[in-house]
């Protein structure tokens, strides 16, 4: 218990203060205790936050024996994508600060907004980038989304709605680590960026809160107050876009439709704080909407953007035999499950049938609270959206009308996936959890302990485990010991050989480890590229590239004519590169060095790699 002074007001410093317990004490001590039993409440959210840093780490444990030499064995070519991102993001810190990057494709580059660039991200870890390389910052990312989104939900969960430390422990610990985050983990650190999300949710409330006249922060100063969240709520939008747009769609998405009905719930309370609250969400509306006005244009409309979502609506929907079931990335999960869903990134449905159990059980219970009307309500409209335009039941489609149908050529929208629509179920799932567990602590025992034990036996089967790793060839000598230069001025052009495809990307990562500052011909990203200008993932080969990719793939150096080598030449002058490289180790490496001797002439042989100098 806390210590108090009984000191003398004419005591000196070298006096004794007496203990209660009878044991003389110095000043010095005592303001000790007295720190330590303010912190010591502290200590025990700390130890729960702790521990989802620990968790992450372990979940990516098999990264870090050395990240530059290991990769995610269920999506290595979208991990060297991201790697390229962070490393390309790199030279925003050093004046280079266009939203449209020659550095791949050249030499019409790529559109940062229409791919997943993560440039918020990619700047807050462009030292570690520098100093370790994009493998060590793409490892702390990993694991860095999923203990930052847990700890964010925690803060809100705790701090702003009250929970108990176990009640909110546990709901974070499911915001962080449920079935579909360390799906997206793999690979898709733009989705598992959600750690602004519940400051999104803050600002929501404090707004809320600020324009309600029967509250404390109702009264004197609540205009200011609504002005302040409303700012940062359109700081929150601005970064989160700049992280992971998509994320931003589906969060406001969920709290629209969660605001909505809780207002219906409360409707004294909804007409009451609706002036402020709308006036609010105008001033953020026109704060994001001006911070944002270009890079959206520019998104939209700019140099290499798309009128249209890659992605067929389709193919990734929803298989609503996949909620009951249990991912294969989680303890109780099967190899069998996967087949209900499009791949490794994307279980964002496998809720488990004893999870969907309590659930239902819990609203049931509660439905009267207004809190849990809402996330249930909302949880089942965006799980049906997930489904898609028509519903598939166990791989098969069916005729059943879903809402997805409404956003197919919705502008801007319909590029979202339907699958991640059910991605905020596991937040408003994790507010359901809180309520009722702390709910049963009223109830009489042995009930009180049963629920939260009901809970988390239900949680236990979707707990994830480690993330597959597997190994991946080394940069070339040639790349990291920075000899490359004498082969390509910064800012030039490489031509790697093969050049790099969404298919198999990993020469990007040669200039990931050169911190883009090189440009490749080609690449892995979105560009107008499809029939009719529409979206497509990479571009068409020029004629040269696609003849050193058949040579890649057969092994077979082919008889190269005068007309061959002369496209050649123009193929170079095309991508305005400078030398032409191929690596030692590369697969079919002798074949495909004859077919450059035989295009350009004899080629040098340096460290561990071919290089043609043009």
């Amino acid at each position: 218990m806390p210590v108090t002074s009984t000191a003398r007001p004419e005591a000196t410093a070298d006096e004794s203060t007496p203990s209660p317990s009878g044991v003389a004490e110095r000043p010095g001590r005592t303001r000790l205790a007295r720190l330590g039993a303010r912190l010591r409440p502290r200590w025990r959210g700390l130890a729960i936050c702790f521990g989802y840093v620990v968790a992450a780490f372990w979940l990516t444990h098999g990264l870090w024996p050395d990240p530059a030499t290991r990769t995610l064995g269920l999506n290595p070519e979208d991990q060297t994508l991201i790697e390229w991102f962070l490393a390309n993001d790199v030279r925003l810190l050093v004046g280079d600060v266009g939203l449209v990057s020659d550095r791949i494709n050249a030499p019409a580059g790529f559109n940062m907004m229409v791919n997943a660039t993560i440039i918020v991200i990619g700047v807050l870890f462009a030292p570690v980038t520098t100093l370790f390389g994009a493998p060590v910052s793409f490892a702390l990312l990993t694991a860095g989304n999923l203990a930052a989104t847990a700890v964010a939900w925690y803060l809100l969960l705790r701090h702003t709605l009250g929970a108990s430390r176990f009640a909110a422990g546990v709901a974070a610990a499911l915001c962080g680590f449920g079935p579909g985050m360390v799906s997206q983990a793999n690979s898709h650190p733009h989705m598992t960026a959600q750690w602004l999300v519940p400051a999104m949710v803050w600002c929501v409330i404090r707004m809320a809160r600020a324009a309600d006249r029967e509250r404390p922060e109702g009264g004197p100063g609540a205009a200011r107050r609504i002005l302040v969240a409303a700012l940062l709520l359109a700081l929150c939008v601005v970064l989160q876009v700049f992280t992971g747009e998509e994320v931003v769609f589906l969060a406001a998405v969920t709290l629209g439709l969660f605001s909505i009905v809780y207002g219906l719930a409360r409707p004294r309370w909804a007409r009451r704080i609706l002036p402020g609250f709308a006036g609010g969400l105008l001033i953020t509306t026109v704060a994001a909407g001006a911070a944002l006005a270009y890079p959206v244009w520019l998104q939209f409309h700019g140099p290499q953007s798309v009128p249209n979502g890659v992605f067929s609506p389709d193919y990734f929907s929803a298989d609503l035999a996949s909620f009951p079931a249990i991912s294969p990335l989680s303890v109780a999960g099967t190899e069998e499950a996967a087949r209900l869903s499009t791949g490794p990134s994307e279980y964002n449905t496998f809720l488990g049938m004893a999870l969907i159990l309590v659930v239902v059980a819990c609203v049931i219970w509660l439905w009267r609270r207004p809190a849990i009307l809402a996330a249930a309500v909302t949880s089942l409209v965006m799980a049906w959206f997930s489904l898609g335009p028509r519903v598939v039941i166990n791989r098969e489609r069916t005729g059943i009308w879903a809402p997805y149908e409404l956003l197919r050529d919705a502008p801007a929208v319909e590029g979202a996936l339907p699958m991640r629509f059910a991605l905020p179920l596991i937040p408003l799932i994790a507010v359901i959890l809180a309520i009722a567990i702390d709910r049963a602590r009223d109830l009489p025992r042995p009930a009180s302990y049963l629920v939260p034990a009901v809970v988390v036996a239900a949680l236990l089967p979707i707990a994830p485990t480690p993330f597959p790793t597997t190994s991946r060839a080394p940069v070339p000598e040639f790349i990291s010991s920075g000899q490359w230069r004498d082969c390509v001025q910064p800012g030039g052009v490489m031509v790697p050989v093969p050049l790099p495809t969404p298919k198999d990307p990993h020469a990007m990562g040669w200039a990931a480890a050169a911190n883009a500052q090189f440009g490749m011909p080609e690449g892995f990203f979105i560009g107008p590229y499809g029939r009719e200008g529409l979206a497509s993932i990479g571009t068409y080969k020029r004629p040269t590239s696609a003849l050193l990719a058949e040579v890649a793939a057969s092994g077979t150096v082919p008889a190269v004519s005068q007309a061959q080598r002369d496209q050649a030449a123009k193929d170079i002058a095309f991508w305005g590169a400078s030398c032409v490289v191929v690596a030692h180790d590369e697969p079919n490496a002798g074949p495909l060095r004859n077919t450059v001797d035989l295009l350009f002439g004899p080629g040098r042989d340096v460290s561990d790699v071919w290089v043609w100098k043009l």
